[in-house]
């Protein structure tokens, strides 16, 4: 269902459509309440049919506005119009899968982008929060040369609990559906296939990113890579 230009989706206004994709279309659109641009990502209609489904992208939706990271992509709002959608900030740029096509990155260059991916996932999982599709349509390169690891908001909570002394923590139960699993099978961990998610698993991602298309920056990147908790 494509979302025609000026239709409103609560309190945000569509301009135009930026793509469309397995988990939903996303459209350019204003916050006629902060008069700022920014992008929303309408979901099929498949999450308002499951209760259980819905519960848990806006709980998981609710825990990735938590994290506040340049690298991750921010998340500003939830809601449901036409079909629940998030809203976040709007980028500018190409996915990684994009800019490959026109070769291979440069030595330091894949450095770069790697150890910026490797600090944002260190900070989503402080808040226990595992990326379950770590690939090279999730990772954003913007204009600016900053990495932005996008879909956290259809993320998994791991059993790691973020501190009790974090003010800014928030309060979450994991939600789990017996029997999904999430995620690109070329680049996913042996225990994410098993279903059972770890925190290391896009770490694993991001390293199956480097063998298959960096493999000259490995060993540079292995030797940067800062711990992940």
């Amino acid at each position: 269902m494509s979302l025609a230009s000026g239709t409103k989706l609560g309190p945000y206004e569509i301009h135009s459509s930026i793509g469309a994709g397995g988990m939903g279309e996303v459209y350019r659109a204003r916050d006629t309440r902060l008069n700022r641009v920014v992008a929303i990502k309408v979901l099929p209609a498949s999450f308002s049919e499951d209760a259980d489904r819905l519960h848990r992208f806006s709980q998981e939706a609710r825990a990735a506005a938590a994290l506040n990271h340049p690298n991750i992509l921010s998340v500003f709002d939830v809601g449901d119009g036409r079909g629940p959608y998030v809203v976040s900030e709007l980028l500018e740029g190409e996915t990684l899968r994009e800019r490959l096509k026109n070769g291979p990155l440069s030595t330091r260059k894949a450095i770069d982008y790697g150890l910026q991916v490797a600090h944002g996932l260190a900070a989503a999982h402080e808040k226990g929060i595992v990326h379950r599709d770590l690939k090279p349509e999730n990772l954003f390169l913007t204009q600016d040369g900053r990495v932005k690891i996008l879909d956290f908001g259809l993320a998994k909570l791991a059993s790691v609990p973020a501190p009790v002394d974090d003010p800014n923590s928030p309060t979450l139960q994991a939600v789990t559906e017996p029997g999904l699993i999430m995620g690109t099978a070329g680049y996913m961990s042996p225990e994410q296939v098993r279903e059972n998610l770890q925190t290391g698993a896009p770490i694993f991602s991001l390293l199956v990113l480097f063998f298959m298309k960096w493999s000259p920056a490995r060993r540079h990147f292995m030797a940067k890579l800062p711990p992940i908790p």
